[in-house]
């Protein structure tokens, strides 16, 4: 069983957006695989948070979530069945879900069913996995779709060419029948057309009377640069083909965006760990990061720099969908310990602590001063 996202992140089910940033940088920044190479159980734990805050940072799937859990986005996920790749919509599942939460959004209070007995195709939902370059710097992607297309021996009637649908005899065209109980009166679907208001006594040979087949379809999907995990893009019309002649669903495509191995992703920001020696951290020094725009950019550290210190990069980030801004890239310095220290080394190093003065670590010769005044109030 997955595990609640809120619990996850470590938040209240009432946290506001800051709350649940600060979580998840705090986490990310101590289960990163940089910070935890080899480790199997920190990488997951990784992917985890990424995926709980990623859908509750964004106000509809985290609204989806907080009504349907996990549900709202799983395989089979409120009887609908969606799993990676392509999945069908039908009653009760994809459209169900959305219509009930964003109404108009995605096609909501729509009438599947018309005169005739033509209704309405199911709508599809495809995941498609990117890169983080490829959110970067956007794509035009070829994916292919199994789904329903209006057959084109009988153009979507499903009847047999030469012949024609005929209107019901049972409820005369109206789908519905009634029947008389006691006092009451009775209204249920007409067992004779299902409802359809039409019958085919000569059903076409290729679809059987649906009025549409199977096919796989390739279709171009444009991504623009800047897009975000989660993000959906609706194809009008690109759906499953409806019954007998009836019009076309939609298609939506759910991107995700796959975790880096440098970067990490706020909004159009990025940030990046970078570890730095010991001896570059004291005495200053520079290094070149490579950033998605395929160029490189040097950071200077100056001398004394303490773990944690962040450089901003401007415009080094992620593009800001439809807009001619950039977030920035901030490095984050991590300062990285010697070891393995081999015997003049260390000597080396106590040498230094000897002639050490307390101007060299003004922090922790403040901090145990203080520490030591504070344990001794406790001790008087």
């Amino acid at each position: 069983m997955k595990r609640d996202l809120y619990e996850t992140l470590g938040v209240a089910r009432g946290a506001d957006d800051k709350e649940l940033k600060s979580a998840f940088r705090k986490l990310a920044m101590k289960y990163h695989p940089d910070k935890n190479p080899g480790d199997a159980e920190a990488e997951k734990s990784f992917k985890e948070i990424n995926e709980a805050y990623e859908t509750l940072k964004d106000p509809q799937k985290r609204a989806a979530y907080d009504r349907y859990g996990h549900a709202a986005f799983e395989q089979g996920g409120m009887g609908g069945g969606f799993g990676n790749g392509f999945a069908g919509g039908g009653a009760g599942g994809f459209s169900d879900i959305f219509e009930d939460i964003f109404g108009e959004m995605m096609g909501g209070g729509r009438q599947r069913r018309s005169a005739g007995g033509r209704e309405r195709g199911a709508d599809l939902r495809y995941n498609m996995e990117i890169s983080l370059e490829e959110a970067y710097s956007g794509k035009t992607a070829q994916i292919r779709v199994p789904t329903s297309i209006t057959c084109d021996v009988c153009s979507g009637s499903g009847a047999k060419p030469g012949t024609s649908p005929k209107t019901c005899a049972t409820c005369q065209g109206s789908g519905r029948v009634r029947a008389a109980q006691g006092f009451f009166s009775i209204e249920r679907t007409c067992p004779t057309c299902g409802g359809r208001g039409q019958t085919i006594t000569d059903p076409c040979t290729k679809c059987h009377g649906q009025g549409r087949v199977m096919e796989e379809r390739t279709l171009s999907v444009n991504i623009p640069a800047g897009i975000e995990d989660g993000t959906r893009i609706r194809l009008s019309g690109e759906g499953e083909a409806g019954l007998r002649g009836g019009p076309a669903g939609d298609l939506y495509i759910f991107l995700s965006v796959k975790p880096h191995e440098f970067y990490q992703r706020d909004g159009a920001d990025l940030y990046c760990s970078v570890p730095i020696s010991m001896t570059t951290a004291a005495l200053g020094g520079k290094f070149d990061v490579a950033t998605l725009d395929g160029t490189k950019s040097r950071v200077t550290v100056p001398e004394g720099t303490q773990a944690g210190k962040q450089f901003r990069l401007k415009g080094k980030g992620m593009p800001v969908l439809r807009s001619n801004q950039s977030g920035d890239l901030y490095i984050q310095i991590q300062i990285e310990t010697p070891q393995k220290l081999t015997k003049r080394q260390r000597e080396l190093l106590q040498e230094f602590e000897q002639i050490s003065s307390k101007e060299n670590n003004p922090e922790s010769t403040g901090f145990f001063a203080r520490m030591k005044d504070f344990f001794d109030t406790l001790s008087d």
